[in-house]
C-alpha cells in the first residue's frame, strides 16, 4: 500500500486538532450508528443555498454504489479527472478555482472535514462553480488501514457529517483515503453511504513542491497510467500546483483529452 506523504508536519497538526473531535465522536457520533457495513488508493439561507439545493439532486443521494476503488473517468477512455485534496484553503482554494474556470474545467475536492467545517464558504464556493464534494476524512491519518473498525467509521462519518454541513446539505460523493489507506471495511461503509471510493493514476507529488516544471512534466509522462490525477490546495504554498494547473490543463485539450468526473 503505497503511502502518500506520510509524516507531513501539517498533517500531524489537522491529526491533533481532530483528536478532541476523535474522543467524542467515537461514543457520540450518530452517523456512525447510522452505518451498517458487511464487509490502494493508486491504481496500478445566501447565494450559495440556491448552488446547494441544485447540486443536491446530483450529489445528494445516500443510494448505495460500488465498493470497488474508481480510477475511470465518466468521459471514458480520453476523460481526465482532475481532482483536489487537503483543503479547502481560503488563500489557495480561491486559486485553483480561478484556474479551473479560466480553462472550463470541472473537478472533484477531497476535503478534510475540520477544513471544510473551518471554510464553510470555501465549501459552498467549489459547489457554485458544479465541481464535486469528496470525503478525505476528519484528520488525513495516513495509518487508519491499522486502526479499529470504531476508528474508521468516525473518521469517514464525521467527516461526511462536516462536510455536507459545510456545504449547506450536499452529500460528498466519493470517500478518498487519506495516503491510500483503504480498507475492505472502509470501502463498504463509504459506499453505503453513497460514496465511491476515489483512488488515482497519476500522483503529481505537488505536495512536495519539486518545481511547476516537475510538477507539469510528471502528468505528462504518467497520463497514460489512468485518468484520475492527483493536486491539493492546502497544506501549504500551492503556487506551484496552480502554475502547473494553468500549464496542464490547456495541454491536456490539445492532447485530445476532455474533462470529467471520477465513475460512480
Amino acid at each position: 500500500m503505497v503511502r502518500h506523504g506520510g509524516g507531513r508536519g501539517w498533517h500531524g497538526r489537522v491529526l491533533a486538532a481532530a483528536l478532541g473531535v476523535t474522543a467524542v465522536a467515537a461514543a457520540t457520533s450518530v452517523w456512525t450508528a447510522q452505518a451498517d457495513p458487511s464487509g490502494g488508493g493508486k491504481a496500478h439561507g445566501d447565494a450559495s443555498a440556491s448552488a446547494s439545493a441544485a447540486g443536491a439532486g446530483a450529489q445528494g443521494s445516500a443510494a448505495k454504489v460500488d465498493v470497488t476503488i474508481a480510477h475511470s473517468s465518466d468521459k471514458g477512455a480520453r476523460g481526465v479527472n482532475i481532482t483536489i485534496d487537503d483543503g479547502p484553503d481560503p488563500t489557495w482554494t480561491p486559486k485553483v478555482l480561478e484556474v479551473l474556470r479560466e480553462n472550463g474545467v470541472k473537478a472533484t475536492f477531497c476535503m478534510v472535514g475540520t477544513q471544510a467545517k473551518a471554510h464553510p464558504d470555501m465549501v459552498k464556493a467549489v459547489l457554485a462553480a458544479g465541481h464535486r464534494l469528496c470525503d478525505h476524512t476528519v484528520s488525513h491519518d495516513t495509518a487508519m488501514d491499522h486502526k479499529s473498525q470504531a476508528y474508521q467509521s468516525q473518521q469517514i462519518l464525521d467527516a461526511e457529517k462536516m462536510i455536507t454541513e459545510a456545504s449547506g446539505g450536499v452529500r460528498p460523493m466519493y470517500y478518498r483515503a487519506p495516503g491510500g489507506a483503504f480498507t475492505p471495511y472502509s470501502r463498504q461503509l463509504a459506499a453505503s453511504r453513497g460514496m465511491r471510493p476515489l483512488g488515482w493514476n497519476v500522483d503529481t507529488k505537488d505536495f512536495e513542491r519539486p518545481g511547476t516544471a516537475a510538477i507539469v512534466a510528471t502528468v505528462k509522462q504518467e497520463i497514460h497510467n489512468g485518468p484520475t490525477v492527483l493536486f491539493h490546495d492546502a497544506g501549504g504554498d500551492r503556487t506551484q500546483t496552480v502554475d502547473a494547473l494553468r500549464e496542464i490543463l490547456p495541454w491536456l485539450k490539445q492532447q485530445g483529452y476532455s474533462f470529467g468526473f471520477p465513475v460512480r
